[in-house]
Formats: C-alpha cells, structure tokens, sequence
C-alpha cells in the first residue's frame, strides 16, 4: 500500500477511468471528448501538447460538430490556455478541488447497522434519489459504462433511505462521484458513513487511497470531507465560451 501523495496524472487518469466520456479523440494537442449530455467532465477538452490559437478555433469546430458549446478543462500547468481563453470570452466556471485521504484512515470506525451499504447493479430506490438530485439517466449512463471495480452506495437513516453514491477504482484510488442525500435526510451523519462505507470497499478492493470531486463554492461539502481528513490534492476548472445572443 503507497503512502505518498498521488500525482496530478495519476489523479486526473483516475478522473477520466471512473467517470469516463461516451468517446474520445486525440486531435493535435487536444482530447476531446464526447459527453452525450452526461456533463461538462464528460465533455471539455483538455490540452495533450504544444497548441497554438489556430488549434484553439479547430478544437471549437470540433466541438460544435459534436453538439457541444465549445469548454475546456484547465488545470494548474495551463496558465498560458487559461489567459488565451479568457481573452477570447471564455468564462472560468466550476472551480473544483480533488480531496483525498488513505482509505484505511476511514476504516477506524465500525458501520453502524443497516446505515451504509456497497451494492451494483444500483437499487431502485438509489437510481431515483440520483434523479432527485439532478443525476439523470445520461450521468447514470456513465456509471453504466465504467470498468469494474465498480459500486454503488446505499445509505440509510431514521430507518428510511437517505443516500446514495457511486464508487470505481483505478490505479489504486478509489473516486467517488453522485453522493446525493435527500433533502430531509440531511445534516444527520449520513454523509460521514457513506463515505466510510465507500473507504471499507476501497480497502477490500486493492485501493490505497479514496479521492472525491467536490467544488470550491460547495461550502457544506468540503466542510464533511475536511472533517473526515480528506485533504486537497489537486485542482482544476472551466472555461466556456459565452457567445453573443444571435437573436
């Protein structure tokens, strides 16, 4: 088990294998990716090589013949894209942290009973508290398509259904993606289990560490995730092309 701190390639590989576009092509120094609606992780490009402004209108063609608004992923060494984009109206959008912490840490403590469970093929009941949070059948889709290992999270409270989450591993870093909780069940410690049940699988499952997405503005989530000792490994955000009204 790998105590040091996972790198930003190994942490971004982990991204793109455990919430994975529909497609994607290497085109010059761009990967573009086809997202099907699944969202902007499943749809922005991101820089592969040396670009020039030529290769930015390129990738924009790219991805308008894809149905898809012109976005790109920018991480920390993408200064340089970062300012060209902005010049060319970009808006940076969704400012997100990677946080993580090593999945055995999040063992210290039994399960409560009947509070947090490790199922796939997801339940019923964990599909719809997806939809209830905005996670569609085409987000669902993506969990659909990853690799094993794979899982879903069920959690429980006041002997009701409370939450669900999904789980994949990849080069030993369990990322979990989808934690919603509804609305009534939340700030009573669900979050905090589910997220231990997620690190007992992990752990179980050849993981050394458990990593989550979460974005800077989320004040509540990265409250919980500090408080269970998931620190902040890496970064990115967006940019995406606001183009004029052309009505």
């Amino acid at each position: 088990m790998s105590d040091q701190r996972p790198s930003d390639d190994r942490l971004f590989a982990t991204i793109s294998a455990t919430w994975p576009a529909a497609a994607t092509v290497e085109a010059g120094p761009w990967l573009l990716r086809e997202g099907r609606g699944g969202g902007k992780r499943v749809s922005a490009a991101s820089a592969i090589g040396a670009w020039q402004e030529d290769d930015i209108s390129a990738a924009e063609k790219a991805m308008r013949l894809m149905g898809q608004v012109p976005l790109f992923t920018l991480r920390p060494g993408d200064a340089a894209l970062d300012a060209q984009l902005e010049a060319r109206g970009y808006k940076a959008v969704d400012h997100t942290v990677i946080r993580a912490v090593r999945a055995r840490d999040l063992t210290d403590q039994p399960l409560p009973r009947v509070t947090a469970f490790t199922i796939w093929e997801p339940l019923a009941i964990m599909r719809e508290i997806w939809e209830t949070g905005g996670i569609g059948e085409r987000r669902q889709a993506i969990m659909d398509r990853v690799a094993q290992p794979k899982t879903g999270v069920f959690g429980r409270v006041s002997d009701s259904p409370g939450g669900t989450a999904f789980c994949a591993i990849h080069d030993g870093i369990c990322m979990l993606h989808g934690l919603e909780i509804l609305p009534h069940q939340r700030k009573k410690g669900l979050g905090g289990w589910m997220m231990r049940a997620a690190a007992f699988w992990a752990v179980d499952n050849g993981a050394d560490w458990l990593a989550i997405l979460v974005t800077k503005a989320n004040v509540g989530g990265n409250a919980l995730y500090a408080s269970l000792g998931m620190e902040i490994v890496g970064e990115y955000h967006y940019r995406i092309l606001t183009e004029p009204d052309e009505s």
